[in-house]
């Protein structure tokens, strides 16, 4: 668990008296929920300045996109390797990037720019069961959640908005909280979420069938 979390942090540079913010997130069941984005939208009414342009993985495994969410800042790179032994078709007709990466196995030659906020899903031409969710965020504060829960860390103490997004929350609509955090504070939070039940949706053909 503590290793997930050490993973999962966003390294920032340090900020004088920063704090941190700690949500867990449980189902309408009282489940630990995954696959969540915690950030903070705003401290003290402004949108932070300073954001960290990263390079992120997001592979492909089991006819699966690992991970399932991940969230990032503008001006990221993302890689799309393709760990399985049958070709991929990535693809994404999203508002907020809209990109293609035909048929491949291993690695594409280039990573892919995620030049503007908001939500961006990830589908397959070959294999229609595969979706993947990428959030890009104009806030360097966020987290994403594993096992119920997700750390902030160097967070500005003020009066703070922190949101969570899931990709079964109805609508996909946002949830929120207005907190303060204090200087050097470490905050407890909790959300707790209804989510939609997930859909099936058809896997491809198995042993003896074509594949690609």
């Amino acid at each position: 668990m503590k290793t997930l979390l050490l993973f999962l942090l966003v390294f920032l540079p340090s900020v004088v008296n920063a704090g941190s913010i700690l949500v867990s997130v449980n189902d309408q069941y009282g489940e630990p929920v995954f696959d969540a984005v915690i950030y903070v939208q705003s401290i003290n009414g402004q949108v932070p300045e300073s954001l960290p342009q990263a390079a992120v993985i997001i592979d492909q495994r089991d006819e699966m996109y690992v991970p399932h969410v991940r969230a990032t800042t503008i001006g990221s790179f993302i890689d799309f390797p393709n760990s399985d032994v049958v070709q991929h078709h990535v693809y994404s007709f999203s508002e907020a990037k809209t990109f293609e990466l035909p048929l491949y196995l291993d690695a594409p030659a280039q990573p892919v720019l995620f030049d503007k906020a908001g939500l961006v899903v990830l589908g397959c031409n070959i294999h229609d069961h595969m979706r993947g969710y990428v959030l890009v965020l104009d806030t360097p504060y966020f987290a994403e959640v594993v096992e119920g829960s997700g750390l902030i860390e160097n967070v500005a103490a003020g009066n703070l908005e922190i949101k969570l997004w899931h990709p079964r929350l109805e609508n996909e609509i946002e949830l929120s909280q207005q907190v303060v955090l204090d200087e050097n504070e470490n905050l407890n939070l909790v959300f707790d979420v209804n989510l939609l039940p997930e859909q099936m949706v058809r896997r491809a053909p198995k042993r003896g069938k074509k594949r690609y």
